[in-house]
């Protein structure tokens, strides 16, 4: 392979010296050139293919747009006759459109380049194609940074060439793989971006501070592999922040050098071998998850960078369970031993795939409750419904109980015990929000139903500790017990009282109520009314002075000298009325009025 060194040191003697070019630094410029570069390459990049990473769709577009120029600007390659080369030199530089040829030359070569990157994962081959590209590529930078030289061009035309061919340069050394070279070039090129920002006005600013962005990595991977530990941690971050993307090619290239010390891993006891790249390679990545979560405050990125490593957990979990239906095909004699180990290790990873995936909704969890309690109180208008959080909960209910059937773990007694506290933490809070649900479809029965259910699940597990180290993070989590039972007893209180009124909108109900009379409080205690002036500074209590009213008159006299009399006693007249009687007949002539006397 030749050197890359003197590749570029030829590219820029074939620049310093092209054909046909004269030096004419006694005439003055006519006008001055003014080529916004990375703007151009940028909107061309979007508009035709790398939007979707179609690189080949884009060196296509370069192709047509060299044939156009070349007509337009009556610069064509040869004749009828055959090919004959025709560059942009000093001398031919009429028109700042003859900058756009190395320019777009250049990126033609790149994106082919960059296309056969995407191929040799399948194809290595093309790796040396790819470096022969990439080659091109730097040497029509170096062309354009040539011209650009020129009187013709402004200051800024000058820098953004500069720092375009650097950054050619840069990435044609990172691809060999040569560090230290790749960084000198690529910190230039970024120093250059950031001046240029400095320099603009603010709507040209945000495309070079994402250039800038954009060499981050690259530079912070090549500190690394010159010697600079603290390199991976930023990558780490990095990736964190910006989830799935070309970081995780650097990432990966970093942990597989570390990936061969990890031969195997312990877990509750036991210890089992790691025989494949990828697991190696996730457990390196699960290693370093709580360093790089724990100094980030934003929730977003928390969210992201749980669902990169839920990604390449999934992946280390398929890679095992197809080598284990590849070896349970073999049927060997002495695979069985063996078949058990890396079946505890499938038991394991899905363990981590449980407990990432509880984290992750607990996250979710808090990005829910800030935009739940927003939307209450009405500082947002995003609608936030509790449905959100009985279907998170429901999630992790769910992995809870996947994790009790894990195999090998099934007589674990304290690890089933933590399983069981957690669910019904879980469970509590599922049941509080299916009850605010209920409340907001008027089932004020269910609502009272699911609340006395929570209550429950929070009496089961308020008081007690998860004893296991592996779920000492969830510690939170129970904590909240006593803050959700407050919350649950005030809203039993309201559904309770719904339901025995009966009324669907009691706000409605109580609205329609008003004082039809100016009774007083005192006079009304059995009865219900909305009286507003009871909260004012005279309220209507008790009227004061109060009424007449008329009431029973005393008697004038009294009959004291009663309880002294003796009245004569009646028992001789009472003896004379009893001797006087004629019997039989004289009760008929009484009756019929005979024998009276006249």
């Amino acid at each position: 392979m030749t050197d890359t060194k003197s590749i570029v040191s030829e590219a820029n003697t074939s620049a310093l010296h092209p054909s046909g070019a004269k030096d004419d630094s006694s005439k003055g410029p006519e006008s001055i050139y003014t080529v916004p570069m990375l703007k151009l390459i940028k909107d061309a990049q979007q508009q035709h293919g790398l939007r979707h990473g179609d690189y080949q769709r884009y060196r296509t577009y370069c192709s047509s747009r060299l044939h156009r120029l070349r007509k337009v600007l009556h610069l064509p390659q040869g004749d009828r006759k055959g090919f004959k080369k025709r560059e942009v030199n000093l001398d031919n530089l009429k028109d700042e459109k003859f900058l756009y040829l190395p320019l777009i030359q250049a990126e033609r070569a790149w994106g082919y380049a960059m296309q056969l990157k995407q191929e040799s994962n399948t194809e290595p081959r093309k790796k040396f194609h790819l470096v022969a590209r990439l080659r091109k590529a730097v040497s029509h930078s170096i062309h354009l940074e040539y011209i650009c030289q020129s009187p013709l061009c402004d200051a800024r035309t000058k820098l953004e060439a500069q720092a375009y061919s650097a950054w050619m340069q840069g990435t044609l050394f990172f691809e060999l793989q040569e560090w230290k070279q790749a960084s000198e070039k690529l910190v230039l090129s970024q120093t250059i971006y950031e001046k240029l920002a400095s320099a603009l006005n603010e709507d040209e600013q945000i495309l070079y501070k994402q250039r800038v962005e954009e060499i981050n990595p690259n530079l912070r991977y090549c500190a690394y592999n010159i010697g600079d530990s603290s390199a991976q941690q930023d990558l780490l971050n990095m990736r964190s922040k910006g989830g799935k993307s070309e970081l995780d090619a650097l990432i990966a290239q970093t942990r597989e050098k570390q990936a061969a010390s990890l031969l195997e891993v312990t877990w509750r006891g036991r210890t089992v071998p790691v025989r494949l790249e990828k697991i190696r390679v996730f457990l390196l990545a699960y290693q370093g998850l709580d360093s790089s979560i724990g100094k980030d405050n934003d929730l977003d990125a928390k969210l992201s960078a749980y669902e990169t490593i839920l990604l390449d957990c999934k992946e280390a979990i398929q890679s095992l369970k197809e080598d284990l239906a590849a070896v349970a095909k073999t049927k060997v004699d002495n695979q069985p031993a063996q078949l058990g180990s890396q079946q505890y290790l499938l038991s394991y990873l899905t363990f981590l795939r449980a407990t990432l995936t509880i984290d992750r909704n607990l996250v979710m969890v808090d990005v829910f409750k800030k935009n739940f309690a927003a939307y209450q109180s009405g500082e947002s208008k995003k609608v936030a419904k509790p449905q959100e959080g009985v279907k998170l909960y429901e999630a992790m209910v769910q992995l809870s109980g996947e994790l009790q059937q894990l195999q090998g773990l099934e007589s674990d007694k304290k690890f089933q015990s933590d399983l069981e506290l957690l669910a019904k933490v879980f469970k509590a809070f599922r049941c509080y929000y299916m009850a605010l649900t209920c409340q907001g479809n008027r089932q004020w029965a269910e609502a009272l139903a699911l609340y006395q259910r929570a209550e429950t699940y929070i009496n089961q597990a308020e008081g007690k500790k998860l004893g296991d180290s592996e779920f000492t993070k969830y510690a939170l989590v129970g904590q909240d017990l006593a803050h959700l039972r407050s919350l649950v007893n005030s809203g039993k209180c309201a559904a309770h009282a719904q339901n025995i009124l009966g009324v669907e909108d009691i706000n409605a109900a109580m609205s329609g109520l008003s004082v039809r009379s100016k009774k007083s409080l005192s006079l009304r205690l059995d009865e219900f009314v909305e009286d507003a002036s009871l909260t004012t500074n005279a309220p209507n209590v008790i009227k004061l002075p109060p009424t007449m009213a008329p009431v029973p008159c005393k008697p004038l006299f009294f009959d004291l000298a009663l309880n002294h009399i003796s009245f004569p006693s009646l028992t001789e007249s009472m003896e004379n009325k009893k001797s006087t009687g004629a019997g039989i007949t004289g009760f008929v002539k009484g009756l019929w009025g005979w024998g009276g006397k006249k």
